[in-house]
């Protein structure tokens, strides 16, 4: 069954609410910066284990301190879905708590 992608209207009121993401090439997008490369690695494998409990994976990339998420949906032709919100939701809440 497809996922259907959200309107521009509603992704943009959803990024009010999550400071510093970005809507940009069909999906959301943020960079964390942390102290370390071991802060770095455990707010990943947090976020890994939420992803993987949300059955939803981000893309994502890592260099030293940096940690650089892109989130969209693959059964939605690649395209932001609630899914990704809420997901967006729980990486920023796991960031303010690490």
């Amino acid at each position: 069954m497809k996922t259907k992608p959200l309107d521009h209207a509603t992704i943009e009121t959803a990024l009010a609410a999550l400071p510093d993401w970005a809507f940009e090439r069909d999906a959301l997008s943020k960079e964390f910066r942390f102290g370390s490369f071991p802060e770095a690695l455990s707010f990943m494998v947090r976020v890994g284990f939420e992803a993987e409990a949300m059955n939803h994976h981000p893309e994502w990339t890592n260099v030293y301190n940096r940690v650089a998420i892109r989130l969209n949906t693959h059964d939605a032709g690649g395209r932001v879905t609630a899914k990704d919100v809420k997901l967006a939701r729980r990486i920023q809440e796991i960031s303010r708590t690490g």
